[in-house]
């Protein structure tokens, strides 16, 4: 039988995986969805705004331009390079630290509004990071989080990636953020818990083969799986994502072009 192995451990491994390749190639083609997700919120001016596992900030970037007063916190701290570099090159005023989402570096009530775009999701401890979340807003405060769901493209393709690199024993796979009836027993402590299916697309300038080379080249989660297996593990691998890239790919000419259908669980609520 499995046993699960150290917190420290897990988290060490997970702060190692955000910081292979290079997420912020991988950021700029959600860039659109991260600026939608941020105006639907309609977040007033002057708010105090803390995005969680903030990445390269590409929601901080948004809200920060429409007068917000934002804190950016992230494990990764390669990341939160990339993310000062982007928010300097507009002139931004964003404070961005390094941290975990299950400890926040901050004092109790302190923001307005917590948001987390496919980020806090992937802490391992779904209860510890809820309570941090509603510790740190307050009263009346809004969470909003955008969590790619079981159902969706990205869900399928983590699962693949499970079947042939298992996550550690008793962690929670990530994607059940996406789904509702579980966000809504883990955000027991809060009010107006409101969700919502939100579609966005993938669109690629290359052939199915040539996204998943992106996403093994780039996105820690795909590389580092890749890295775990011997070369028959990852041709075997690989052969399973291209077929689950084509199966969902929508471009007309798929031999140049990669346009998949996605969704995620949009989520509100409030702090009593």
């Amino acid at each position: 039988m499995s046993t699960m192995p150290p917190m420290d451990e897990i988290k060490q491994r997970m702060r190692n995986t955000w910081m292979a390749g290079d997420f912020g190639v991988i950021a700029k083609t959600i860039e659109g969805a991260a600026e939608e997700f941020a105006a639907r919120l309609e977040i007033p001016g002057g708010s105090r705004v803390l995005d969680v596992a903030t990445g390269t900030g590409n929601v901080a970037l948004p809200l920060a331009r429409a007068g917000c007063v934002v804190t950016g916190v992230d494990i990764a701290p390669n990341l939160l390079v990339q993310a000062r570099e982007r928010a300097a090159a507009e002139g931004l005023r964003i404070h961005f630290d390094e941290g975990d989402a299950e400890l926040l570096p901050y004092l109790d009530a302190s923001f307005d509004a917590v948001v987390t775009m496919f980020g806090a999701m992937f802490a391992p401890q779904p209860d510890v990071v809820a309570e941090e979340l509603l510790r740190v807003l307050k009263p009346g405060g809004l969470l909003a989080m955008a969590n790619w769901n079981p159902a969706s493209f990205t869900g399928r393709m983590f699962r693949t990636g499970a079947a042939h690199v298992p996550p550690p024993p008793g962690v929670a796979p990530p994607v059940m953020w996406g789904d509702a009836d579980t966000v809504r027993t883990r955000l027991a402590a809060f009010t107006d818990v409101h969700t919502e299916l939100v579609p966005v697309m993938f669109e690629l300038p290359m052939p199915p083969s040539g996204a998943v080379q992106l996403f093994r080249t780039y996105f820690g989660p795909t590389k580092m799986a890749f890295e775990r297996l011997d070369e028959a593990g990852q041709a075997a691998l690989e052969k399973d994502l291209i077929a689950l890239w084509s199966e969902a790919n929508t471009a007309a000419d798929p031999a140049t072009q990669t346009l998949v259908p996605n969704e995620y669980l949009l989520v509100t609520a409030r702090k009593a």
